[in-house]
């Protein structure tokens, strides 16, 4: 059953809100209460939906204890109630899953960064695979992808590269991405057919809004320098390349795109993500218990998928999921079919923590 106190106290808050944003705040305050309202107005109409099925339901049950109805009367509320019942326990079910807890950053969207690991060219090339999967699931989605950042391999794909990713729920469908991603396959540059394992890491960040991390001028030493590169037309001749560093946190962002203005927006942009996401795992480990869920932690380190060519399979080794499509996978047409079952499985664990804490 839903605790009819909470639901009261969600209106309540609710009524609140609406309140304090018709009395004129200033705009940060707008901002807050806006998100709020936001992740508030889906639930609150649910709530309403499932006190007037309620009420529906009650009027049935009263019509059937009701002595003087005649026959045909109680026949006809009996289906209703039936039907109600199914109802109610339908949208209650619903209200349940929009009352689970919510992570903040979720609506919002991400920074998305994928790097080379153990593999050499083969790593760098497979960190190309990957961010073009990202991309074109992105496009998919309607979602705007935006390089900040990148570093190539010396045979193709990326030593390192870092983007934006802006749209609605970036962070809920991508975060649980983070990890290390395998993959078995014959490099192109491999002549005796052997199938090769490397890895490349991937981290999904919340962006961060100014609103959310104050990062002090006296905090951060701006440094400007020439672009480094394999030479030629990629070296700029001008000190345009910025780099950032977050002396209380030792956090280093650097951006070397042609124009140093747009460099400095972009690194900040990543060093506010970093800021941000190092809050939030500072918050999560002090709940540690609470964090580990049965996808994983999102732990940068944590084996997460093998992306097996030979067999045309991917397995995501924290739910056991295995699918023999490859190619739509790595193309980002099926990743979906990854992500989906992550998020059900999160739920699924939520709820049954939600379950056992009202009993």
């Amino acid at each position: 059953m839903l605790a009819q106190e909470r639901l009261d106290g969600l209106l309540d808050r609710f009524a609140e809100i609406e309140a304090r944003m018709s009395s004129n705040p200033d705009p940060a305050t707008y901002v807050r209460l806006s998100r709020d309202y936001a992740d508030l107005e889906p639930v609150v109409a649910m709530i309403r939906e499932v006190r007037l099925a309620m009420a529906d339901l009650a009027g049935a049950e009263e019509m059937l204890a009701d002595p003087g109805s005649d026959k045909e009367m109680r026949e006809l509320a009996e289906m209703e109630r039936a039907e109600l019942v199914e109802r109610v326990e339908e949208l209650s079910q619903k209200l349940r899953m929009a009352l689970l807890p919510k992570d903040a950053a979720d609506a919002g969207s991400a920074i998305l960064e994928v790097r080379a690991g153990t593999g050499g060219d083969e790593a760098a090339l497979f960190a190309g695979d990957l961010f073009r999967m990202y991309q074109r699931y992105a496009e998919s989605r309607g979602w705007k992808v935006e390089v900040l950042s990148a570093s190539e391999g010396e045979a193709g794909g990326y030593k390192e590269v870092i983007a934006s990713v802006e749209g609605n729920g970036v962070f809920a469908r991508l975060k649980f991405e983070s990890g290390v991603h395998r993959v078995q396959r014959v490099p192109a540059t491999e002549s005796g057919g052997r199938i090769h394992t490397s890895a490349a890491t991937v981290a999904v960040l919340p962006e961060a809004q100014e609103v959310d991390i104050e990062i002090r001028p006296e905090d951060i030493r701006i440094d400007t320098m020439r672009a480094s590169g394999a030479g030629g037309q990629h070296v700029n001749t001008t000190d345009s390349a910025v780099r950032i560093t977050h002396m209380p946190s030792g956090i280093v962002v650097t951006s070397a795109e042609k124009s140093q203005h747009q460099n400095r927006a972009k690194a900040m942009t990543v060093l506010r993500a970093r800021l941000y996401e190092m809050g939030r795992e500072k918050a999560a480990n002090e709940r540690s218990e609470a964090r580990r869920g049965q996808v994983g932690s999102g732990d940068r380190s944590e084996r997460i998928r093998t992306y097996n060519f030979p067999q045309g399979r991917v397995t995501d080794h924290r739910i056991g999921l295995t699918l023999y499509k490859l190619d739509q996978i790595i193309t980002g047409e099926a990743l979906d079919e990854v992500i989906g079952p992550l998020i059900t499985e999160r739920q699924a664990a939520l709820l049954s923590a939600d379950a056992d804490g009202a009993q």
